[in-house]
């Protein structure tokens, strides 16, 4: 039985995991749970699964999580903050640590658990896009392993066991296209919240799902595919695909591609990290291909997604760039889902501020420079959006 921590309990990543631990009592044990501000699902999971140790990130709800779990005996270890959050992450005897926490705020989380020696299984993917500099080093040093568990990176994790040293020729990641992968550009103007939240194959939470709107969520994968395996951008490359089959695929050497298929599920890539090198059986849905039907590819339209292009960017001028592009799309996308901005200047507020940063660029960043470019760029996104008409001006 392996113990797992998991972090981000209450949002989707989270949720899906504590499925596979109720679905598996035989195969996995829960060490240590963390949300951020979501006291009764949380109460609700410390009770039904019992974790030695519990955190909630907003310590104005800590009181609350008390009361709402006051009755349990025994009583679980109770913490908050980002503080709190950092304390479960290393804690007890937990083999793996699901990190489900969403943005930059998991980076240091995780950084804890690989330095207490645990294994991750990656479903954050801006740990690496911002922290890649730092994290890959300290993995090697603590000789943990490194799992992905988003359902891109895992299909080309799939694919590649069993392929030689050297082989891996290209990768191919497949993007669903978001919710306007049917709008022509000249709609984009008219776009609501809600429009931007209607993704039409994942249930997922609303930043990474109005990153799929914009393809940054692609962009991003872009980066941390290069992080994960090693892969120059030249090499990585993405393709629309509507229908969610297929996952990402491979190129080897010798021209043969290799993918993996499956519905559109994030229990699989999460079961998969977790249970690495083992397979192990499921009663989900099997695919059936006949039901499938047709599956279809097409360019991405780099007019209609130009947050792609700033990820590529970023990705190739390396260093700390990555993290200020990670820290503007965050703070984008937030206001964005305020309605402060409009959904055409995301990608206009995020190429400001990365190209206010090329001056300053830390080609060879330690840990205290990547934060400290994270809450530069934050703060210039703020000060770029609060003059949306210059921002049009500047940018055409």
């Amino acid at each position: 039985m392996k113990a797992i921590t998991l972090l981000g309990s209450t949002g989707s990543i989270g949720t899906q995991t504590l499925d596979i631990v109720q679905s598996h009592p035989d195969q996995f044990r829960l060490v240590g749970i963390a949300a951020g501000r979501n006291v009764a699902l949380l109460a609700q999971q410390v009770r039904q699964f019992r974790p030695e140790i519990v955190a909630i990130r907003d310590e104005r709800c800590l009181e609350d999580l008390r009361a709402a779990i006051a009755d349990l005996d025994p009583q679980p270890q109770i913490v908050a903050g980002e503080v709190g959050i950092v304390e479960v992450a290393r804690y007890g005897d937990a083999e793996a640590v699901v990190t489900g926490i969403v943005g930059c705020a998991g980076l240091l989380p995780t950084l804890a658990a690989i330095e207490a020696g645990k294994d991750i299984a990656l479903a954050n993917k801006e740990t690496l896009i911002a922290g890649g500099p730092v994290v890959l080093p300290l993995v090697e040093k603590h000789g943990v392993k490194l799992l992905p568990a988003d359902s891109e990176h895992s299909a080309i994790f799939q694919c590649l066991q069993g392929v030689p040293a050297g082989g891996l020729r290209r990768i191919l990641l497949t993007a669903s296209g978001g919710a306007f992968r049917d709008w022509p550009v000249e709609r984009l103007p008219e776009v609501t919240v809600a429009d931007a939240l209607k993704h039409p194959n994942w249930s997922m939470g609303q930043k990474i799902t109005v990153d799929s709107a914009t393809l940054m969520n692609k962009g991003l994968e872009v980066i941390e595919a290069h992080y994960l395996f090693g892969v120059d951008y030249d090499h990585i490359d993405i393709v629309i695909h509507p229908q969610s089959i297929i996952h990402s695929l491979i190129e080897v050497q010798d021209t043969s591609m290799l993918a993996q298929l499956g519905w559109p599920d994030m229990r699989l890539p999460l079961l998969y990290a977790l249970s690495w090198p083992e397979r192990i059986y499921t009663d989900w849905e099997p695919l059936d291909l006949v039901k499938a039907g047709d599956l279809t590819f097409r360019e991405p339209d780099h007019a209609k997604y130009p947050c792609m292009d700033l990820a590529y960017a970023a990705g190739r001028a390396g260093g700390t760039m990555t993290a200020v592009l990670n820290a503007a799309n965050e703070q984008a996308v937030a206001l964005f889902l305020a309605e402060k901005v409009s959904f055409l200047q995301i990608p206009q507020v995020i190429e400001r501020v990365c190209d206010r940063h090329r001056r300053d660029l830390n080609p060879t960043p330690g840990l205290e420079d990547i934060l400290a470019v994270d809450r530069w760029a934050r703060q210039a996104v703020l000060e770029a959006s609060a003059a949306p008409a210059a921002i049009a001006v500047s940018l055409g």
